[in-house]
């Protein structure tokens, strides 16, 4: 069985490489990295932190998942960052995904938050999505 955190990442991954919008407010790529890209320049996107909780019923087995997606931008472009989390937002908010050995039953925002990281000054937008997936 595939992991129902990776499923659904790679299913957000592929909703958001599509956009052209997307793409441009995230320096030419809608990626989402794993950790900063090598002499990447803000804005990008990355990973953060993510729970899959077993939400099984008596019929299926299925989980909760909270995931979080960090939007960095250069000091003082906290705008540039809040744009890019909010066009992923409208691209993920109860979107139809396609997982690979999940079901996607529901996928909402729950939370956006802005803010600056004290030791380099950078802005940054955290997206922070749950999601109720069942295993195929």
């Amino acid at each position: 069985m595939t992991s129902p955190i990776l499923a659904l990442r790679a299913a957000i991954l592929a909703r958001c490489a599509g956009d052209a919008a997307l793409a441009a407010m995230l320096g030419g790529t809608a990626s989402i990295h794993d950790e900063p890209p090598a002499g990447a320049v803000p804005v990008y996107a990355v990973w953060g932190e993510a729970e899959a909780r077993d939400a099984s019923s008596s019929t299926e087995h299925g989980h909760e998942q909270d995931l979080a997606i960090r939007i960095w931008a250069r000091p003082g472009s906290a705008a540039s960052a809040l744009a890019g989390a909010e066009r992923m937002a409208e691209l993920l908010d109860d979107g139809a995904l396609s997982l690979t050995g999940h079901r996607l039953v529901r996928l909402s925002m729950t939370a956006l938050e802005i803010g600056r990281e004290d030791r380099t000054n950078l802005a940054r937008a955290v997206l922070r999505l749950r999601a109720l997936t069942e295993v195929a």
